[in-house]
Order: C-alpha cells, then structure tokens, then sequence
C-alpha cells in the first residue's frame, strides 16, 4: 500500500477517536490490506496522537486468548502502543464519554525497571527487566463500526486500544507464579468470570518474551518505564456507566474500576 493510503487511513481513525465517530472496516475497503501495512496505519495513528502532545509510555498485547485467535482468523497475538492520554490510576473514574463502545478486559501488567532489546529475550530476562506486576484493567475501544473487525482492522487502529487503569498492590514476578494464579473477576460486587494466567499464552511472562521479541525484530526496545499489558485474562465486560468492576488475582492483589459518564 502507498504511504498516501497509509496515511488516509490513520488520519481517519484518528478523526474517528477526536469526534467519537467510528468509520467502515478498513479491510472491506482494501481487500488486499496486509498485516504489515496494518501496523504501518497504526503506527500513523499513534504519530498524531504524539503530534498532539501525548507520550509513547509502554504497549499492549491482544488476541492472546484462543477465542478472540479464531475470531480474528489469526494464530499469534497482536499489539498496540499505549499513549500517555489512556492512562488512569485505581481511585480515578473512568469516563466513557470520550470512547465509542468500550469493553472492558482485566489482566496483569508489567511495569519495567530495565529497557530490554529484542530479539533473543527469554522469560528470565523479562523478570529480570521487571520491575513489578499489578493487576489492571484495559478498556478496549473499537474506531470501527459495531466491532466488524478482523486482524488487519484492529491493527490498524492500534490494536483497538481504549484507556488502561493501573492498580495500586505491587509484586515483583518472581514473587508468584502468575502461570497459575487464579483471576476474579466480580461485577458490582457478583461473580462475573474466574480464569488463570496461564489463558494467555501458557503465561503472562511468555506473551510479553513474545513482544519483547516481535518489536526487537522490528527495531522497537522496551524501554524503563514503560508499562505493558501482558493481555486479558478475562472474557469482556461491556462498560455501563455507574458500575464497578474489581479483579483480585491470586497472590497479587486486587483492582477496581468505576465508569462515569455514558459512550457515545
């Protein structure tokens, strides 16, 4: 694809994320779009955001879960860049009047003490780069229209990132085994989902080697700092103005999230 039509295209999902507006799947109108011309249009998208006053603080892993895989007719995860306008921290309400049809997924994220250089990054070297996990919360957000999306579609729009919200109970890695800890997942207070770690890619560790890994053979470091979301443990969770959502994973910790405001 031409840079023109690169451009075209993360200008118009940016458009879609500045007007809450979503706009037709890219791949019905490019038949022939590719997987790397996919990360070429996010990677338009997130210049405008940066363009705009926002920082690169870390990335996200999705389709991790063998789900989402089949939905997308793919076999590997995805992945996304976080901007500095997504994050919030646990205590802050989450607005949902600057997204269009939020969903929220509960997971783990990284937060990095060492910048780390792929490829050839094993999981010891990811929990060496670690500085500590926390539970978290991803709202994902789709600038496509009613979620008509496959791989090339959610790539192109920064692998359907919304906002992220941080919890406050800090562990190193080393300090559980994150394989097998058992994920809660409650809805005003009632059971809404259990899982385990281990949904996502045998691992939360082994889905962020697996990054450390796709961006090192695309010149792209982690750096310290930068925070990463290792990819939802839990099934989603539509975002209704007024609820609550709380995550407690095993050994860890717990994270809670409230929504203030409607979606457009």
């Amino acid at each position: 694809m031409d840079s023109q039509s690169i451009n075209r295209y993360g200008d118009e999902l940016y458009d879609a994320l500045l007007t809450r507006q979503a706009i037709a799947p890219l791949l019905e109108r490019e038949p022939d779009l590719g997987i790397d011309d996919a990360y070429r249009i996010q990677s338009r998208l997130v210049a405008r955001r940066v363009a705009a006053g926002e920082t690169v603080v870390g990335k996200k892993i999705g389709a991790t879960s063998k789900a989402i895989q089949n939905l997308l007719g793919v076999h590997q995860p995805d992945f996304g860049q976080l901007t500095s306008g997504m994050a919030y921290e646990e205590g802050q309400d989450v607005p949902l009047d600057g997204l269009i049809q939020p969903r929220a997924e509960a997971e783990v994220a990284f937060v990095l003490k060492r910048d780390l250089h792929g490829p050839g990054i094993t999981a010891a070297d990811v929990l060496y780069a670690t500085d500590y996990v926390v539970p978290c919360f991803e709202i994902v957000d789709s600038r496509i229209t009613d979620w008509k999306i496959r791989i090339q579609d959610t790539i192109a729009d920064n692998a359907s990132c919304g906002v992220y919200l941080l919890g406050k109970t800090r562990l190193h890695p080393t300090q559980l085994d994150l394989n097998l800890a058992g994920m809660v997942l409650e809805r005003n207070g009632e059971l809404f989902d259990t899982a385990a770690g281990a949904a996502v890619q045998g691992g939360p560790v082994n889905a962020v080697v697996w990054l450390a890994n796709t961006l090192g053979r695309l010149g792209i470091p982690f750096r310290a700092g930068e925070v990463i979301l290792s990819g939802s443990q839990s099934s989603l969770v539509p975002c209704v103005p007024g609820e609550t959502l709380r995550c407690s994973v095993g050994g860890l910790g717990s994270c809670s999230i409230r929504f203030a405001g409607a979606a457009s």
